[in-house]
């Protein structure tokens, strides 16, 4: 690119925001236009300065990163975001590149990481950590046992549970909302997870999002 990457911070902490502006604007070839603590105030600053790049927290105090990167590609598609976050679960890193997120860099390599994801994904890539590639390398290994499994296998409850359970609710939240116990929320997980020959709770997800349970 002949101008500057125009870069966007979306983070609650601000110490941590000061630290990566320092980072990049240490570099002649980036330019940070904006920075947010939210994802409300980040929606609305990226939709005006219509950034190249947004590095993007997870957690964030009103809704969450994955939400946010939904609704600012829905209008600016070519928005290239990356995950800068604490968060390495698989289910976090699967859902954020399914939504249409370009990077994932962990907060604790950022200083390391940061400058190559973004030269990266403005190159039209996508960049993992090492941690995101380690994610994607167990998925890969797992994902062709899932696909031979149906949800045809599954009743309706436990239909019902599995979509619960890769929307994020707890046991008791989706106890509540099918007005049964706990503890039968636990059965009903238990044989889901022999069914599906899966163990964990991002594989849960991924299969439910895989095999359009959400909707």
């Amino acid at each position: 690119m002949d101008s500057a990457i125009r870069v966007f911070l979306v983070d609650d902490h601000t110490l941590l925001r000061n630290a990566l502006t320092m980072l990049l604007e240490e570099q002649a070839s980036i330019e940070v236009v904006g920075e947010a603590a939210n994802a409300t105030d980040a929606l609305n600053g990226i939709l005006q300065v219509k950034p190249d790049v947004v590095l993007m927290d997870i957690s964030l105090p009103d809704f969450d990163g994955i939400e946010a990167t939904k609704k600012i590609l829905e209008i600016l598609p070519d928005t290239k975001i990356i995950a800068v976050t604490m968060h390495a679960e698989d289910v976090y890193l699967l859902k954020f590149l399914q939504t249409g997120g370009r990077g994932y860099v962990h907060k604790s390599a950022a200083d390391q990481d940061l400058l190559r994801a973004i030269d990266t994904v403005i190159k039209g890539e996508v960049f993992l950590s090492s941690a995101g590639v380690q994610v994607m390398a167990n998925q890969y290994c797992k994902s062709e046992q899932a696909d031979e499994i149906t949800p045809d296998m599954l009743s309706e409850r436990e239909r019902q549970v599995l979509k619960l359970i890769a929307r994020g609710f707890t046991s008791r939240e989706i106890g509540t909302k099918l007005s049964l116990s706990p503890r039968t929320i636990e059965t009903y997980r238990e044989r889901i997870t022999v069914k599906l020959k899966l163990e964990h709770r991002f594989e849960l997800v991924d299969y439910a999002i895989r095999h359009k349970l959400l909707g």
